[in-house]
């Protein structure tokens, strides 16, 4: 005899290279995944693209996979996804173009004229707390679209960022939400709480569907459909909100992956101009306060010194993981006059080093005193009482612990959950499907404690 199904929230997490399906608990564990990997198609200029017909595909074929085991019952739904990538859909719900790359080449003259338009780059940048970023300030995919295809964007019903765009699909309801819209999009000017008059001027805000609250929930189109309907969350926000639902004093996170990025919830100062130029930008939490960050292309820098030394010396990559800190290293070479700029070591000649260990932990010590320039910017005097590690550097004992002298009157953790970025798109829903409390151990920290100060 079959057992009662288990009631579960379905997540979408759609990563640039990763789509997974997760099924979470009550407890929050992981009872089910899913994984899939789509080759990437072209757009009409010959640039690559994601698959938006398979990605469509893959969401039906993952729910239907799930219903048909029967083992499982979906109460809610959430998607999690890169944000900065619009889907533009007609008054059917067909996508009318490709999903544009984000890294896609932005027309400089195009670019020109708009800054020249709103008071020149600098001025337009800070009002929309948005780094200058071409095709990765959203907003500016929707202008190109207008300015330069003006007969396809008359066709346009509802400009959708991707986590939205997977949500109707589903809810068949199109929304906006306040994670996708703050996130470098030049779309939101922060002093005003508000679309920049930009956005007005154009009839862009047109095509722009209402705003809703991040753990809003929606019912599906589906008929006899019991479950509910997220509308989406953009990724680097997603991945913040395990914390900011289980702490309350003031803290920052360090999301570290290929850019490691310094979120603070807890500075809602407007960003200076000195800020901007040196790569801070604002987030938006899903319920609409902003988030100081400051931006580092560490973890970029981390493979690509690596391998440097490890043709170097001869020995594979691998051997890397396995080096454990040693302060007699550390110690000789904290004389050095250590710069904090990113790239730094990459111009110090190898002969200096005796083995790859010690070139390995002084590229440590170079990365982490960029960390220290990149994170204090956003620190601000509010008391921030523990910064949090998450991602591929939490687990590295070199990184922690010299981070953990940097800021001594800081507790430092490194933090570990699974799936930090789907787990938030199911928690900030917790209240619609879920009538257990929310477990208290579902980030595991590793206290990392200063020795003596190195920098």
């Amino acid at each position: 005899m079959k057992g009662k199904p288990i009631p579960v929230v379905a997540i979408f997490d759609v990563g640039k290279t990763n789509k997974k399906l997760f099924l979470f608990n009550e407890q929050y564990q992981i009872v089910f995944e899913r994984s899939a990997r789509f080759l990437e198609t072209t757009d009409e200029d010959g640039d690559s693209c994601e698959n938006l017909e398979s990605l469509r595909l893959s969401v039906f074929d993952s729910l239907h996979e799930v219903f048909r085991k029967g083992e499982f019952e979906i109460k809610a739904i959430n998607f999690t996804s890169y944000g900065a990538s619009f889907v533009y859909i007609d008054k059917d719900g067909r996508p009318l173009t490709p999903l544009y790359n984000y890294l896609k080449d932005y027309p400089k003259k195009l670019l020109e004229s708009f800054y020249a338009q709103y008071g020149g780059k600098d001025r337009f940048s800070l009002e929309t707390s948005s780094p200058s970023l071409g095709s990765l300030n959203s907003g500016l995919q929707i202008y190109r679209l207008l300015k330069l295809r003006p007969e396809l964007f008359k066709e346009v019903k509802w400009a959708l960022h991707l986590p939205q765009y997977l949500s109707y699909l589903i809810s068949g309801q199109p929304y906006s939400d306040m994670t996708s819209i703050g996130c470098h999009t030049a779309l939101w000017d922060f002093s005003k709480n508000n679309y920049h008059r930009w956005v007005n001027d154009t009839g862009i805000i047109q095509k722009m569907a209402p705003i809703v609250q991040g753990d809003q929930l929606f019912r599906a189109t589906f008929p006899g459909s019991g479950y509910l309907v997220g509308s989406g969350l953009h990724d680097s926000s997603s991945a913040l909100i395990p914390y900011l639902l289980n702490f309350h004093e003031p803290f920052v996170l360090i999301s570290t992956g290929t850019w490691c990025i310094s979120f603070n919830p807890f500075n809602t100062e407007s960003l200076t101009k000195e800020e901007l130029n040196q790569d801070c930008l604002m987030y938006m939490t899903y319920t609409g306060r902003p988030v100081k960050a400051s931006r580092l292309f560490a973890g970029y820098t981390h493979e690509e010194q690596i391998k440097r030394i490890a043709q170097f010396f001869q020995v594979s990559t691998g051997k890397f993981k396995q080096i454990n800190l040693d302060w007699d290293i550390i110690e000789k070479y904290q004389v050095m006059d250590i710069s904090d700029e990113l790239d730094a070591f990459s111009s110090i000649d190898l002969n200096h080093f005796k083995t790859y260990v010690e070139a390995y932990h002084v590229l440590m010590m170079y990365l982490v005193k960029a960390q220290i320039k990149s994170t204090s910017l956003i620190l601000q005097n509010n008391g921030v009482q523990r910064i949090f590690v998450d991602g591929g550097f939490s687990r590295n004992v070199i990184y922690m612990t010299l981070l953990a002298q940097a800021f001594p009157h800081s507790e430092v953790f490194g933090a570990s959950m699974a799936q930090a970025t789907a787990l938030g798109a199911a928690l900030v829903i917790h209240d619609h499907w879920n009538k257990q409390p929310i477990p208290n151990d579902i980030i595991e920290l590793r206290y990392f404690r200063a020795k003596q100060r190195w920098y």
